[in-house]
């Protein structure tokens, strides 16, 4: 188990349906076609710098709090910025949004804060915008099993 690559989620899941948008991450990480990858699902506010130096790449969900991430996203990354700074250098990242606005200022927070210690974003941050629909978990499904098969294969 040791060759394995490590994908870390760290998402805000205050409600069902956010807990829901984790499972559906998790099982797209954890796909049957996927294999070399161990993944560690923790809420923002039990993950920690060793979680952060453990990972080879990074997930991370929140919901859009007045225009902004969590509150508990924010606390996360207050925690492990400095400590990571120099030793997470070019982390893939991916980011979902679970907006009841439009998710620009989270979008925007989150990549100021990531810039900072100069992580890689994968893609554009998926935003799950408006009233809660189930493709919404397909569009997270869809999200791990990408970063899953693209940390497995090399790509990221």
């Amino acid at each position: 188990m040791s060759g394995n690559k490590h994908l870390l989620i760290v998402a805000h899941n205050p409600s069902v349906n956010t807990q829901a948008l984790v499972d559906a991450t998790l099982r797209g990480a954890s796909h049957e076609d996927v294999d070399g990858v161990e993944i560690r699902s923790l809420p923002p506010l039990q993950a920690t710098v060793d979680d952060v130096l453990w990972a080879d790449a990074i997930i991370f969900g929140t919901t859009e709090n007045f225009g902004y991430m969590s509150g508990a996203l924010k606390d996360f990354f207050d925690r492990i910025y400095y400590p990571c700074l120099e030793q997470t250098e070019a982390m893939p990242y991916a980011l979902y949004i679970r907006a009841g606005l439009d998710g620009t200022g989270t979008r925007i927070a989150v990549g100021k804060i990531t810039s900072g210690l100069n992580w890689k974003p994968v893609q554009d941050a998926i935003i799950l915008q408006g009233e809660y629909r189930p493709e919404f978990e397909d569009q997270c499904e869809e999200l791990g099993m990408l970063m899953a098969a693209s940390l497995e294969s090399g790509i990221i």
